[in-house]
């Protein structure tokens, strides 16, 4: 009964203020540096009285927070539904077997795949973004040709 207690709003106690705490520095630092590097981990938790658990806990749940570099360029695959239903499983499967897997930057450091939940361009999914710019109606094809402008020979 007692550890019921512990557990309000629907969050355990801490754990807002961390994530309020830490995001805007680890937002400041990978803006910086393109990532939030784990050497930084150590200095955040001193310099905001949180634990390094509390940190990890933040750089790790958080998915826009990377903990590596990213490529050069970044091939980000919408999985939200709308492009889903129009088969952006096709797309991350042809990015795989083309040797890009999700969330992996390739040996060269040219690009980054990363998986999206949304890119706002519902209407002609599946989407995708390379380099900061939108993509519709993507298909394995189209794909080749947009990572083929990214990858580095």
């Amino acid at each position: 009964m007692g550890r019921s207690r512990a557990w309000s709003g629907g969050r355990w106690p801490g754990t807002a203020a961390s994530a309020d705490r830490c995001c805007p520095y680890c937002t400041r630092l990978q803006a910086e540096l393109g990532h939030v590097p784990q050497e930084a981990v150590p200095v955040l938790a001193e310099e905001l009285n949180l634990s390094r658990a509390d940190v990890h806990g933040v750089v790790t749940f958080y998915h826009d927070f990377r903990r590596e570099p990213a490529g050069r360029t970044t091939v980000r695959i919408c999985r939200a539904e709308a492009c889903q239903a129009l088969g952006a499983d096709q797309l991350v499967r042809y990015a795989s077997e083309s040797g890009l897997r999700l969330g992996e930057t390739t040996p060269d450091g040219s690009v980054t795949v990363e998986q999206v939940f949304c890119l706002g361009n519902c209407a002609l999914g599946p989407s995708v973004e390379a380099g900061g710019r939108l993509y519709g109606r993507v298909g394995p094809a189209r794909l080749g040709a947009i990572l083929n402008g990214t990858v580095s020979s």
